[in-house]
């Protein structure tokens, strides 16, 4: 089975790029810096259904992109959540949070609905995390 990105994925994100074993998307909803990263596997939908390699390169891939959304955006918050109640693909949120952000310090996906980007908003967004990230490939 090849792997296939979730359609509500695909409709509701914008692909930024791959690392060895993630793709990264950024979350269509300008209220937050939202990331997510999604392992390339088919199939997969916990961690622990990826073998011990691919769960040790998903947790360096989230530590690096964490690092960078870090110095790209500062925060008051990292959050960092495999939820999969709506898309069963895996995917691993990381979402920048601030005390003054609209959901601040309720769950950004319990409150309000997704502002989409302006145009030209979510490629200066892009741009603040690829300077950040030069293991990023197209």
């Amino acid at each position: 089975m090849d792997f296939v990105l979730d359609e509500r994925l695909r409709r509701d994100c914008f692909e930024l790029g791959r690392f060895e074993l993630c793709r990264l998307l950024l979350m269509n909803d300008a209220r937050f810096p939202w990331f997510i990263l999604v392992p390339e596997r088919a199939g997969v939908r916990e961690i622990h259904e990826l073998d011990a390699g691919d769960r040790a390169q998903l947790l360096r891939e989230s530590c690096e992109l964490g690092e960078a959304l870090g110095r790209a955006f500062g925060s008051h918050k990292l959050n960092v959540a495999a939820l999969g109640n709506v898309v069963a693909q895996l995917h691993v949120h990381h979402v920048v949070r601030f005390r003054d952000d609209p959901a601040w310090p309720r769950p950004v996906w319990c409150e309000g609905q997704a502002v989409p980007y302006a145009s030209g908003q979510a490629e200066r967004t892009v741009e603040r995390l690829k300077a950040e990230l030069p293991a990023l490939r197209a």
